[in-house]
């Protein structure tokens, strides 16, 4: 393993599996954040801020695309310096720029600082996505599946906090939960700081440049299938309450359990499903089962509108179920190629990329899926399952041509190669 001095003592101090362990407690503790901050961030900026929700709405909008920008040249800088630095200074820049909320008072104060807090947030994510590489030695998808599992639970745990505030309504209580958001992002990057080791570069070949990753075909058809895929993300969170609460005669609450059930099902199977994808074969076959399940479950939805009204409730249920399995497989899949087909001494610039092309899929999802399938109703539902089928079984044929164009990585010094570490069976 690589790792200067301080950090040989840390990860003496943890254990074999202590850097999973350090990156795992960090982002429960940021996530927490974040369900405190999402859960109440709408209304704090139009009802405390007074700003109107179409100016939010924009202000959003220009935030997430411009943050997209700082993908690919954070991926480099962490190849370049190092992951854990990059990684550190994002989180730091989040916490400066989530304390700034609470200063706001106009529409361009508020984009600025959006906009900046969106660029780190995807300079985080490119260099968080290369610290897990390095940190999850032969098994980073696997890595990155527990490490799902624990995210979940903190945007659980945060989403139940928030309702007390939101609950109070003051600005006292809002601006308590913006700050409690900054520092959970300090806490986070302290924790990573002490447990995570400051990991070395790794030698790069004669002809690797800044902008490899988009000259790789492959690797761009698959981020394009998986951004495309990520729509399936706002089906449940978006597209199916919208449905539930026009179209269907269900009980209110209904939204409510199908989210606390996508929730729950992500929880207790990423980590035992991740486990199972990990080569680039195995994920193309995890992408089709995914769109398979996706087939099944937006007819599902779609048919909520048409049964009695104490039938509604328990077959969205279901429908969620058999979805929430698709979205476990869906992003193991998208794991195990994401980290698989990037070379070891890219894996800043390739998640980099990875990143702005799912953020690109999530910022078009409520544009497409409102319009196109809303409009269309049920039929819509029915094209959207066999659209995410299409793209599901596109999976295996694309793994299988991004893997034959993959070269063997360059020869290693012992100190030079990735650490090669078994997943920790507390983790």
């Amino acid at each position: 393993m690589i790792m200067k001095s301080a950090g040989s003592r840390m990860s003496g101090v943890l254990g074999p599996g202590g850097p999973q362990r350090a990156l795992i407690v960090a982002s429960f503790v940021s996530r927490v954040g974040n369900g405190l901050f999402n859960t109440a961030a709408v209304l704090y900026f139009t009802l405390v801020v007074h700003l109107p929700a179409a100016q939010v709405g924009v202000g959003l909008t220009v935030a997430a695309l411009v943050g997209l920008l700082a993908g690919v040249p954070a991926g480099n800088l962490a190849d370049r310096y190092g992951p854990r630095t990059v990684w550190l200074t994002a989180v730091a820049l989040q916490a400066a720029t989530m304390a700034a909320f609470v200063l706001i008072h106009d529409w361009g104060t508020f984009t600025l600082i959006a906009t900046l807090d969106r660029l780190a947030a995807t300079a985080g994510g490119a260099a968080g996505g290369a610290l897990v590489a390095r940190a999850g030695g032969d098994h980073p998808a696997a890595f990155r599946a527990k490490l799902r599992t624990f995210v979940n639970l903190g945007v659980v745990t945060g989403t139940l906090g928030a309702a007390v505030a939101v609950s109070v309504g003051t600005r006292q209580a809002y601006t308590a939960l913006i700050l409690a958001n900054a520092a959970s992002f300090a806490c986070a990057a302290l924790i990573a700081l002490r447990g995570v080791p400051n990991y070395r570069p790794l030698p790069r070949p004669e002809e690797h440049h800044h902008a490899a990753v988009l000259s790789d075909r492959p690797y761009l058809t698959f981020v394009a299938l998986y951004g495309a895929m990520g729509l399936q993300y706002q089906t449940v969170s978006l597209l199916l309450p919208i449905w539930l609460s026009a179209h269907t005669d269900a009980p209110r609450w209904t939204v409510a359990a199908v989210n606390a059930v996508n929730s729950g099902v992500c929880v207790l199977l990423q980590s035992r499903i991740g486990s199972r994808v990990e080569t680039t074969g195995q994920g193309g076959r995890a992408l089709r089962l995914a769109g398979l399940l996706f087939l099944v479950s937006c007819p599902l939805m779609a048919l909520t509108a048409d049964v009695p009204v104490w039938v509604a409730p328990g077959l969205a249920v279901l429908a969620v179920v058999v979805h929430s399995l698709g979205e476990v497989w869906e992003s193991s899949g998208g794991y195990a190629l994401g980290f698989g087909l990037a070379p070891d001494h890219a894996q800043g610039q390739y998640q980099g990329f990875l990143g702005v092309g799912f953020n690109a899929g999530q910022a078009l999802a409520p544009l497409v899926l409102t319009t196109a399938v809303l409009g269309l109703g049920q039929a819509g539902w029915l094209l959207l399952g066999v659209f995410f089928a299409a793209l599901g079984a596109a999976g295996p044929p694309v793994a299988a041509w991004a893997q034959r164009t993959r070269r063997p990585a360059p020869a290693a010094t012992a100190q030079d190669r990735p650490a090669r570490t078994p997943l920790p069976d507390g983790a």
